[in-house]
């Protein structure tokens, strides 16, 4: 994607202050798009309808469609302000939680590489949830539910790479 398609994108979702096409206003804070297919069904997500696919409370969608929420690794940025806006646990609260769902037979939700991996494997996955920076969105996904990015992470999830392909 070249920088005039992403700036039309964002400009589009409303991700630009109401003056970033040339007056000086307050730019929005960044958000995170929770993303899923573009040929899914659209699913209609609250914070807390979110929460539990992430805990692996719901295991399906009201139509009994198996849904597959998707992490970025545990060092991104993205990741972090994601758990924090969205799970509100501690680190080691998260993962006493998974300890013991996984003696439930309960695993935590699929780690991929990078952002481009996510929105690849939400593309190409029925059922699959992810969770991106803006800059990653494309015609092959939708953005199901924004979240906001908390002020301590606003300026690493809202770092995009300019490499052509994004």
């Amino acid at each position: 994607m070249t920088r005039l398609h992403r700036y039309l994108l964002l400009a589009l979702t409303g991700l630009l202050g109401p003056g970033a096409a040339g007056g000086a206003s307050a730019a929005t804070p960044p958000r995170i798009a929770v993303i899923v297919g573009a040929s899914a069904p659209r699913l209609v997500l609250d914070r807390d309808t979110l929460r539990d696919i992430y805990l692996k409370k719901i295991f399906v969608d009201k139509e009994g469609h198996r849904l597959i929420p998707v992490n970025l690794p545990p060092e991104s940025p993205v990741r972090e302000a994601f758990a924090h806006t969205l799970i509100r646990m501690s680190d080691s609260r998260l993962q006493d939680y998974w300890n013991r769902q996984y003696f439930q037979g309960v695993s935590p939700p699929y780690v991929l590489a990078s952002q481009q991996a996510v929105v690849r494997f939400v593309a190409s996955t029925p059922g699959a949830i992810g969770y991106v920076s803006a800059c990653f969105l494309g015609p092959d996904v939708h953005v199901a539910l924004w979240l906001p990015s908390p002020a301590e992470s606003s300026a690493s999830t809202d770092t995009c790479p300019d490499s052509p392909e994004h």
